[in-house]
């Protein structure tokens, strides 16, 4: 029977390339000379450091641009807020990964109420998704791709 499996993972790998890009790009541009900005990064928190709030906002761009180039979807980034102290500001971005159970029920519930021909279990972190027909399974994937969640979802694991 077809199967996929619904997930929202990011490549840590990848997420550190980007962040030693940015690191790269910062360090020798001419308006950030001098000051001490940079991106920090513990596991999935990455602490974006500067001197002033608009250069936080500036970094964030430059960010998220080395993401896109390196396809990770900057819906993942969940932002904090600006706080400034002495003269240096800081903003904690967290990277989201794994889909939570109230997402994986909205997921199946979606699924559900589509009224396809398809079986979906939650496990775990992921949502299997199970049919007699390929085309049912991408029916789904459409519908999941539209309904606008909260995360990015990949889709991975699929056999026929």
């Amino acid at each position: 029977m077809p199967s996929f499996d619904v997930v929202s993972e990011v490549d840590m790998h990848e997420l550190s390339n980007a962040i030693d890009q940015t690191n790269r790009e910062v360090s020798t541009r001419f308006d950030f000379k001098g000051s001490n900005s940079r991106v920090e990064c513990k596991e999935a928190e990455m602490t974006l450091i500067a001197p002033a709030e608009f250069q936080i906002d500036q970094i964030f761009d430059i960010l998220q641009n080395k993401l896109a180039k390196r396809k990770i979807d900057t819906g993942c980034l969940d932002k904090g807020d600006i706080k400034e102290s002495n003269n240096e500001a800081r903003q904690i971005i967290i990277v989201k990964q794994g889909l939570d159970k109230e997402l994986t029920r909205k997921i199946t519930k979606l699924i559900k109420e589509s009224k396809l021909k398809v079986q979906s279990t939650i496990q775990g972190e992921q949502v299997r998704v199970t049919g007699k027909k390929r085309d049912d399974l991408q029916a789904v994937m459409a519908l999941l791709k539209d309904a606008g969640l909260s995360l990015p979802l990949q889709y991975t694991n699929f056999r026929d």
